[in-house]
């Protein structure tokens, strides 16, 4: 029964309301220990009858990391789903749970949207119920996948109630317990706390009626001895402070209310410890076996406890006294984590190693066997340190690489000699590096390299290191420490992976950086069959001439990227930075073709993690083309992907470019928003999106006639620390343009010095075009004419219609200037159809101003072309794919949306479109 919670109820009222009408919702419960959250969960199971499918799973407090084991345990029941699954989804989930090899390099995000497919299936039928108590204690592999599909839930019919314990001062329940909302983050660039963003409730303290019901209704019950004074019922009152916990275990007798200023946690704790007290000692020991064992398995709890001398009718007292019961499905579940928590703290050391042993000795052979024998080990063991190694290893291949460092880390602990012990170390902060666990990952490195002289393994803990300032921002030391890394005596194949890693930091530190770095990377003694080989050939050439420097003749992309294949890089992974090296020298079309190339690879292998990195780089190629619609339903699912997983990197960096594809649609609201979110990154490092936004807010000023405002942040933006950037590369027309306006052109004449020097680096005819476009604005005035003539020429077949009809729109506006308002006409005019088109607002409206000025009537603004503009970039991209006949569980595993998604976004899109069929559908895309 809840007491109170009038509030509480309504909120899961409402989830399950929403998942019976197809509607998918997530809720979590937040608050202190005992407050009352299982309580809620327990009516919401009780609230979902008979009407609902249920699944369930408890988080539990362990020394060890068993990866997936929660998530296992809670989708046990819907492991006949799994078939129903896109292949690679399948596979990741199998491999997650044991069921199946797992591929090398699992992509982790790849289960996690599994996970979200499985969920979907399981409420195919009817809606779904999944309850997880306890989130804060669930092995962060499960945790991160159930985060990744509560995210991306939509319309699958799932109502996902979560509970999580808030940890106060003096109130932690020791190194397992993940933080709620103050956690380290799930991977590099993660915002602050796993739980972060999902909708919350936290729960408080009964209000004092129904504190006093409680305690009413329960003392008769559930107490023993003398009852309570008045005096000292007013204290049990006051010193709970609503808590139902505290007012049903706490002491009941004045003399044992003295708290001695312990915590309520604490004192909650030594009231357990007396009901465990007053048990037989064998009882005592099937308890302590129980609270040890991670999943509640009745049979292996009772074959390690009968090793300890206490048999199976040792359950019987603690049965009897309620504080453990066995379900149906043969699992102990203590009344209350504290409980368990108790029964552990209470034993001496060597009963825990004696139970963990027995345990180790009960279970078959396998990862749970290996783990609680390490456990229960005390001294150097070979063979056991040889054993978690392994765990260790098959945790790195399912993706869980916090596993991994948790068992190499014990591991190492275990191993006799000291070179194979500083190895494992070493493995074990390589491990917590890609988990983001950076703090962890700096202590196992400074450990590691205390013990050894390895000139390779400083390296190797140096790039550690390294990684760990990268993901805080700190670019300089990350670089830094990467380049005297390389430079030591070790195996080129090392050094080109660690230089690589050394320009993502570089690019944030300036140019010579950047060049210091290229340098480095072609001069590598790398042999032709060196799988990075061809991508440490590319990157200099296609970057040092951008920069000024020379550098050898710059190979076709796709060659490039076929030799690395051939040698075998990881693709798509390792061939991401070719997209982003070929748009630095202007080789946009070659981006556009490798990065859809890619994109297809990584969604058909599951590759999700690289997805974001792709689509920015896919978007930016698709906005320089003048396809800006594309480029917004590219970037859209990108930003969702990025922010789902926890890329805050490319969060920042998508959210900038939407923001410039809105300035150009004359979205200003959108478009601050999507900055004001870029430049607030979810980490202590700086905003990777920086330059892009503030070109974007420059394109948005520029657009509404705000030539100062432009003039100040494009000044800043082509002469700070970021110039090299793409994007502020290629704003340094936009600051021409507003500097010309301004009446100070002189603002522009350094920033364009050294575009004209990239744009004759970059040897392409739309690059020489804008030069030509900023030369004519900038004079001397007699040459305008042919200035304008010869981009317009170079823009004939470039495929950039937006910078064309910006180059026809500037050169009428200075033939209207010159009263040659006949010659302007038909280049503004040419400008507005294409602005339209385009839906690019303040240029079209500013070519109309320009027109009616010539003294020819502008047409009236038309709509934006084309029916298909009133969808979502969602709507659009989920249309196209269907109006090319594929199923919606194509699409969805496309897409990584659940089927039932699909149709409700295509039923949304249908009435819109006017139509009511996918034959129609097909029929609108192909007019």
């Amino acid at each position: 029964m809840l007491y109170g919670r009038e509030r509480e109820r309504a909120a899961v009222d409402a989830l399950l309301d929403g998942a019976r009408g197809g509607r998918s919702g997530v809720l979590l419960l937040r608050g202190e220990p005992g407050i009352g959250k299982t309580a809620v969960l327990e009516y919401a199971v009780a609230a979902a009858g008979d009407g609902f499918r249920v699944v369930r799973a408890t988080g539990v407090e362990y020394e060890a990391e068993l990866p997936f084991a929660g998530l296992s345990l809670l989708l046990s029941s819907g492991l006949d789903r799994l078939d129903a699954l896109p292949g690679p989804q399948r596979r990741s989930l199998e491999g997650a749970f044991g069921l199946g090899e797992p591929a090398g390099g699992a992509d982790r995000l790849l289960t996690g949207l599994a996970t979200l497919g499985l969920l979907a299936e399981l409420a195919s039928e009817q809606p779904l119920l999944c309850v997880v108590d306890d989130v804060q204690w669930l092995d962060r592999s499960s945790l991160d996948a159930l985060l990744i599909a509560a995210r991306r839930l939509q319309a699958e019919g799932v109502a996902l109630l979560l509970a999580a314990r808030d940890t106060g001062a003096g109130e932690g329940a020791g190194g397992a317990e993940v933080g709620v909302g103050d956690g380290g983050p799930a991977r590099p660039g993660t915002a602050a706390g796993p739980l972060a963003g999902l909708p919350e409730l936290r729960l408080t303290g009964l209000a004092e009626p129904d504190a006093v019901r409680l305690l009413d209704d329960r003392s008769g019950a559930a107490r023993t001895g003398p009852a309570l004074t008045g005096p000292a019922r007013r204290r049990l009152l006051a010193e709970a402070a609503g808590n139902p916990l505290a007012l049903v275990e706490l002491p009941s007798t004045e003399a044992d209310l003295a708290s001695g200023g312990l915590a309520l946690t604490s004192r909650l704790r030594i009231a357990f410890h007396g009901q465990v007290t007053g048990l037989p000692p064998a009882t005592q020991t099937l308890l302590l076996v129980a609270a040890a064992e991670e999943n509640g398995e009745l049979d292996v709890v009772l074959a390690a406890a009968a090793e300890l001398g206490a048999g199976a009718d040792a359950l019987e007292p603690a049965e009897r006294a309620g504080l453990v019961a066995v379900g149906a499905d043969r699992r102990f579940a203590f009344r209350h984590p504290l409980l368990r928590a108790a029964v552990l703290q209470r034993a001496p050391l060597q009963q825990r190693l004696a139970a963990h042993r027995a345990l180790g000795e009960a279970l078959e052979e396998g990862d749970r066997r290996t783990w609680h024998l390490a456990l229960a080990a005390t001294a150097p063991d070979a063979g056991l340190a040889d054993a978690l190694e392994r765990t260790a290893a098959r945790a790195e291949a399912r993706g869980a690489h916090g596993g991994a460092a948790a068992a190499y880390e014990r591991a190492a602990g275990l191993t006799p000699d000291r070179d194979g012990a500083t190895r494992r170390l070493v493995l074990a902060a390589e491990a917590a590096t890609e988990e983001g666990k950076l703090e962890l990952a700096e202590a196992l490195a400074d450990r590691a390299g205390a013990r050894t002289d390895s000139v390779f393994a400083h390296a190797l803990l140096d790039q550690v290191r390294a990684v760990a300032h990268f993901w805080r921002g700190a670019y300089p030391a990350a670089y830094r420490l990467l380049l005297d890394a390389a430079a030591t005596d070790i195996e080129p194949a090392h050094a080109a992976r660690m230089l690589l890693q050394a320009f993502h930091a570089a690019w944030y530190v300036g140019e010579e950086p950047v060049a210091t770095v290229l340098d480095r990377l072609a001069a590598l003694p790398l042999g032709a069959d060196e799988p990075l080989a061809p991508l440490a050939r590319h990157l200099p050439a296609a970057v040092l001439p951008a920069l000024g420097r020379p550098a050898g003749s710059l190979p076709d992309v796709r060659a490039t990227a076929a030799a690395a294949r051939k040698a075998g890089a990881e693709s798509p992974v390792d061939l991401v930075q070719l997209c982003g090296a070929t748009l630095v020298l202007g080789r946009d079309h070659e981006t556009l073709e490798l990065a859809a190339e890619l994109t297809a690879e990584a969604r058909a292998k599951g590759t999700v993690g690289v997805l974001p990195t792709l689509q920015f780089f896919l978007a930016e190629a698709e906005l320089f083309h003048g396809r800006h619609r594309d480029a917004e339903v590219t970037a859209t699912e990108g930003l969702a992907l990025a922010r789902d997983t926890g890329q805050a990197q490319w969060t920042s960096q998508l959210a900038s470019l939407l923001a410039c594809a809105a300035a150009l649609a004359g979205a200003d609201e959108r478009c601050a928003e999507l900055a004001a979110a870029a430049l607030v990154p979810g980490s202590a490092a700086p905003a990777a999106g920086e330059p892009w936004a503030h070109w974007a807010l420059a394109l948005l000023d520029l657009g509404r006639g705000r030539a100062a405002a432009a003039a100040d942040r494009l000044h800043t933006l082509t002469t700070g620390p970021y110039r090299h950037h793409v994007g502020a590369t290629r704003a340094v027309p936009d600051l021409v343009e507003a500097a010309v306006r301004l009446g100070e052109p002189e603002r522009a004449a350094e920033p364009y010095e050294r575009f004209a020097r990239w744009a004759a680096a970059a040897g392409t005819p739309w690059a020489e075009a804008l030069r030509l476009r900023c030369q004519a604005l900038l004079g001397p005035d007699e040459l305008a004419e042919s200035a304008y003539r010869a981009a317009l020429d170079l823009h004939e077949g470039a495929h950039r219609p937006f910078e064309r009809a910006r180059t026809a729109l500037l050169y009428g506006e200075w033939l209207r200037r010159e009263r040659r308002r006949t010659d302007a006409r038909p280049h503004l005019g040419a400008a507005l159809e294409v602005f339209e088109r385009l839906g690019a607002e303040p240029w079209a409206d500013r070519a109309r101003t320009e027109l009616t000025a010539t003294g020819t009537a502008a047409p009236a603004p038309a709509a934006a072309e084309g029916a298909l503009t009133v969808l979502t970039p969602q709507e659009l991209q989920i249309a196209r794919l269907a109006a090319r006949g594929l199923t919606n569980r194509d699409i969805a595993a496309q897409l990584f949306l659940s089927p039932r998604t699909v149709g409700h976004h295509l039923y949304k899109a249908y009435p819109k479109l006017g139509i009511a069929s996918r034959t129609e559908l097909a029929a609108l895309f192909r007019a």
